[in-house]
């Protein structure tokens, strides 16, 4: 990135002042990321990654639209829609995005005071957690516009399926032959997961806004640690509501890393996915199907069984998505994520029964 001019870059955009300074935030896995203070606010300038969102015209057209029906909803509650909701700074021309050569930029509101945190490590975290991705979803239940496909196939377990068969027969790093038991894994649960996925094609379980990205730190809070707003849209979709929740499980519960070597360390904490589900049905339960709520605790299992999968594929494929820090790096991802599915197997039932009560 030296070699570009982040000043002229934000030259492009409709900032309220003149530009004083550019200082980068973060090391973001996908996109790249800065402040920009001008004379009278703060904004945040990304460079978006183009390799993963091929389409960033219908990225920020999704996120455009669906911030628009936000803010709506958050006006008329009485809220603060410039705090409660991520705001697009155009181009001066009005554009959503600005295209640099074969680089794609985009800018919004910096919202002051917030806060985000890493990890739910404690149990109003995961909570206050539940709320935000559970509010985010219950202002969106009405949204019924549909919304471009930014990444093809997420979370759809059959396109999945495709991409995997196809690693097992072409075996391109020879790696399939020392995987014969992660491979029994995955094919023995195929069929379950393909007809929790039948039920999103055939319309049980219905299609609606998705975030597709819950970890905690994509929540923005208040300095009392109250839900501000959701970020990070450049993922919103359209797909069952219930990938979110089981994205967030996936990733609040974990006792270990996801690429924990210490398999002993790795488990779902039951505790923490109460705290979690009672958020969640608390701002989202009453816009919920009663097919949504009978398979709420199954999206968790199903969500961490597709990491698995990924993690497998790609090891078997010569580690050509996922950055790798060693040779096993991806092939350790599955078996720490396969310890965690079936920690949560092992206690599907009390998921269950969770759920019951705090829908009751």
């Amino acid at each position: 990135m030296s070699n570009i001019d982040l000043n002229h870059i934000a030259e492009h955009f409709a900032f309220d002042a003149p530009v004083v300074d550019i200082t980068t935030l973060g090391q973001g896995f996908i996109n790249d990321t800065y402040i920009v203070t001008t004379e009278k606010s703060r904004y945040i300038l990304q460079r978006k990654n183009h390799n993963v969102f091929p389409d960033v015209a219908a990225m920020m057209d999704n996120i455009q639209r669906v911030t628009t029906h936000l803010k709506a909803k958050v006006e008329a509650a009485g809220g603060d829609p410039m705090r409660e909701v991520l705001t697009v700074i155009p181009t001066k021309e009005g554009a959503l995005y600005h295209r640099e050569g074969d680089n794609f930029w985009a800018a919004s509101l910096y919202i002051e005071g917030s806060v985000t945190h890493d990890v739910a490590d404690t149990p109003r975290l995961a909570y206050m957690g539940g709320r935000g991705i559970g509010r985010f979803q219950a202002m969106l239940a009405d949204f019924t516009e549909p919304l471009a496909e930014v990444i093809k196939g997420f979370h759809n377990i059959r396109w999945r399926f495709e991409q995997w068969d196809k690693a097992l027969v072409e075996d391109r790093a020879g790696r399939k032959a020392e995987v014969a038991e992660e491979i029994g894994w995955i094919e023995s649960r195929r069929a379950q997961m393909l007809g929790f996925w039948e039920m999103v094609e055939q319309g049980v379980l219905p299609r609606r806004v998705t975030h597709n990205d819950t970890k905690l730190s994509n929540i923005l809070f208040d300095e009392r640690d109250e839900v501000l707003c959701v970020i990070d849209l450049d993922t919103v979709m359209s797909s069952t509501s219930l990938n979110d929740f089981g994205d967030a499980i996936r990733s609040y519960t974990n006792t270990g890393a996801e690429d924990d070597a210490d398999l002993e360390r790795v488990s779902m904490d039951i505790a923490i996915f109460r705290h979690y589900a009672e958020g969640f049905i608390e701002e989202r339960g009453a816009t919920m199907t009663a097919s949504e709520k009978e398979w709420l605790a199954f999206s968790a299992l199903y969500i961490t069984y597709e990491q698995v999968l990924r993690f497998l594929m790609d090891y078997i494929d010569g580690d050509s998505y996922y950055k790798v820090a060693y040779p096993t790096h991806n092939l350790v991802r599955a078996r720490a994520q396969h310890k965690l599915l079936e920690s949560m197997e092992a206690q599907y039932d009390k998921m269950q029964s969770i759920v019951r009560e705090l829908i009751a």
